[in-house]
């Protein structure tokens, strides 16, 4: 991918995030950058396009008809195929559980040079719902798998949407991507293999600001919707009544020239000192309330984790246009045809 030859970023980083959430939700290795072509894989991307499919024809949305159809029932064998893989990864799992409680019994009963041996091994995401099924008896297996599939299918498109997006915006812009690269330098000096700490995380405050405004003019998730619990009366008296559900355009709104001058500008400054009387709601890349993006912490860090790893190696220079590129606002903000870039070896 090096030198002159131009190729899709945002599908190299797509496959990297699916492998990322696989292991660290499911805690099982499916190396999707070296077999992207798995039936796993292809199922997972076809849900995704199936919701948006169904969306936009009201004559599907009643779930019989949608059943009946011939993208319904290519649905259900994709979904066939990520719940029997989920199912399968949380059966291995459980046995792995008392195997590792056995070989761990066994290790702490012996003692070499007055220093218990004690094998560890890091806890996934699903991990932690077997720990909780076993003081909780209404957690069933199928409850885990729903959890499990969900941080599957969020937790992945979005990720990578974001630092691809991201990633893009700083190849259009050189000035904004030397200063990432002194930033970098200046935490990880000529070293361009040393994995990446949490210390190393909270120094990256401009590359975090970056992150930031890339989020601000492609947010992963280009709408939220919320029902109204009660009549909600707007400024101009339009009264909107309880019970229907009103859809935020984040998109458009993180676009409000009131709250962003020169809004559809790439500047990273926005964000290096949080701009003062700014109402929390203008900003809402993770959404905000009660419902809010439970793994935006998590999508952050590896976020930075990703691109960090980038441009500690690389230059990366956009191979075409940003206007030339075209946006989908589906379930997640995506490039129709992918973001092309070279990269240079630093």
């Amino acid at each position: 991918m090096e030198g002159n030859k131009a190729f899709d970023i945002h599908q190299v980083i797509t496959h990297c995030a699916l492998d990322i959430i696989c292991e660290t939700a499911m805690g099982r290795k499916v190396f999707v950058q070296q077999k992207s072509d798995s039936e796993y894989c292809k199922a997972i991307y076809k849900l995704s396009e199936f919701v948006v499919y169904r969306q936009l024809r009201p004559w599907f949305h009643p779930g019989w008809i949608w059943r009946l159809s011939s993208a319904g029932r290519e649905n259900q064998k994709c979904l066939k195929i990520v719940h029997e893989f989920t199912d399968l990864v949380i059966r291995e799992r459980k046995q792995e559980r008392i195997e590792m409680l056995k070989e761990s019994k066994h290790n702490e009963s012996k003692e070499e040079d007055g220093v218990y041996m004690n094998s560890k091994k890091k806890l996934a995401f699903l991990d932690l719902l077997l720990d909780a099924q076993q003081t909780d008896a209404t957690l069933t297996d199928k409850n885990i798998r729903e959890e499990t599939d969900t941080f599957m299918f969020e937790g992945h498109d979005t990720t990578s949407a974001a630092a691809s997006w991201t990633t893009f915006l700083l190849s259009l812009h050189p000035e904004y991507q030397a200063k990432v690269h002194q930033e970098l330098d200046d935490i990880f000096g000529s070293d361009r293999t040393r994995e990446v700490t949490l210390a190393d995380l909270a120094k990256m405050k401009y590359l975090e600001c970056c992150i930031k405004e890339g989020l601000r003019l492609f947010p992963s998730v280009p709408f939220i919707g919320r029902k109204l619990t009660q009549e909600q009366v707007l400024d101009d008296g339009v009264v909107l009544p309880q019970g229907i559900t009103v859809l935020c355009l984040i998109y458009f709104l993180h676009r409000d020239f009131k709250v962003f001058p020169n809004p559809e500008q790439f500047d990273p400054a926005r964000f290096t000192h949080e701009k003062e009387g700014r109402s929390p709601f203008a900003y809402v890349p993770f959404s905000a309330g009660p419902r809010n993006c439970i793994g935006q912490k998590f999508a952050m860090m590896e976020e930075k984790v990703l691109i960090s790893t980038i441009f500690r190696n690389f230059r990366v220079h956009a191979a075409e246009r940003l206007e030339d590129v075209g946006v989908l606002c589906e379930l997640v903000t995506r490039p129709e045809a992918g973001l092309h870039v070279k990269l240079e070896k630093r």
